[in-house]
């Protein structure tokens, strides 16, 4: 598969707001679903760009956006115009490699968040991270997503359902399903990681390969990885629940709380991951150092054993004439005799000594 990257240099030069994509562009076609809802019903429908503004303005309840796909820029000014986006918001949604963050632009609350899956590269697994972003206004929530993944499907069938209180509450309840949906999602992350390292450290017990110290510097990786695009939540999470905005009512407020102990949680998994990850670096250097060092050992006793052995065999086999026991019938057999008593009587001393 090709991947498509626009870096940071392509906007150089260019003037603030101007809505050029970076990153990884993972979906070239967009689209937008409409959702419009209140207590007693929920109408949704696929929505074209030359319909928008008429399907917003038609709408009669709490109105969800959700954009798939980052790859039509006019769409994006088409949702932008319709609902008041600062320039600055769009260009966000459009930069795809930021960290996640709050900003407050008064009428209306700009989130963005980070959602991770698995991938797999070759005969490996890999993590991916899509960018999400999330606007709150008075009666109306926008989701902004690089792919047409799954990630608010519980929400949206929660919402057809009419079950919780999602249909029965304002638009910063389904804000904080979506936020609550997203942090949700990364329990799965750290289940597989837990899975993985519990597998690892089995193997570095039982006999650590080359292989193994591979998959331990990935899994090292993958953890800084999540540290680093995680730890920004904390802080989103915690300005939310300080109920700064007055686009929170109080009983959301309660339900975010929940979400930022989830999040000290997630972050507090990560970090025990990474003291993992070093331990078990330490305990493959020392598993191969033992090993290293066993093996020397048996070497050693070997070479010292046939040491002497080699000193009777050296001044026997020099040619000299007149030598004791040349002459003898048994000289031979007495010879071995003797290199055998020697190598079990150094065998029984090492074993005395515990160095075998």
């Amino acid at each position: 598969m090709t991947l498509h990257t626009k870096k940071r240099s392509a906007k150089a030069g260019l003037p603030p707001g101007a809505l050029v994509h970076i990153g990884e562009k993972k979906a070239a076609a967009s689209s937008v679903t409409l959702t419009d809802y209140d207590e007693s019903d929920v109408r949704e429908s696929d929505v074209a760009i030359a319909d928008l503004a008429d399907k917003f303005k038609a709408a009669r309840g709490i109105i969800w956006v959700n954009l798939h796909g980052l790859g039509d820029t006019a769409m994006l000014e088409q949702i932008g115009a319709s609902f008041g986006l600062h320039p600055l918001v769009l260009e966000d949604i459009l930069n795809t490699e930021q960290r996640s963050k709050l900003e407050d632009y008064g009428d209306y609350l700009y989130v963005v968040l980070k959602t991770f899956s698995y991938e797999n590269e070759g005969a490996e697994e890999k993590i991916d991270s899509d960018q999400i972003s999330l606007v709150l206004g008075k009666n109306f929530v926008l989701s902004f997503l690089e792919t047409d993944g799954t990630q608010f499907s519980a929400v949206r069938e929660r919402l057809h359902s009419g079950k919780g209180q999602i249909r029965k509450s304002s638009a910063d309840f389904l804000m904080y399903s979506l936020i609550d949906a997203i942090v949700d999602s990364y329990f799965v992350i750290l289940e597989r990681l837990d899975e993985r390292t519990e597998a690892l450290e089995i193997e570095l017990i039982a006999r650590p390969q080359p292989s193994t110290l591979h998959a331990i510097y990935r899994l090292k990786r993958e953890g800084v990885f999540l540290r680093r695009a995680l730890w920004p939540l904390r802080e989103v999470i915690s300005s939310l629940q300080r109920g700064d905005s007055p686009l929170f009512s109080r009983n959301t407020l309660l339900y975010l709380r929940d979400v930022y102990d989830h999040t000290i949680h997630i972050i507090e998994s990560v970090e025990s991951l990474r003291d993992l990850t070093a331990g078990m670096l330490d305990i493959y250097i020392s598993s191969v150092s033992y090993r290293i060092s066993t093996v020397m050992k048996v070497l050693t006793v070997i070479t010292t054993i046939f040491m002497p052995l080699a000193l009777i065999a050296g001044i026997y086999g020099m040619n000299f004439k007149h030598m004791p026991g040349l002459g003898w019938d048994w000289g031979f057999f007495a010879v071995l005799g003797v290199m055998a008593i020697i190598s079990i009587g150094m065998l029984a001393l090492f074993r005395w000594k515990k160095w075998l």
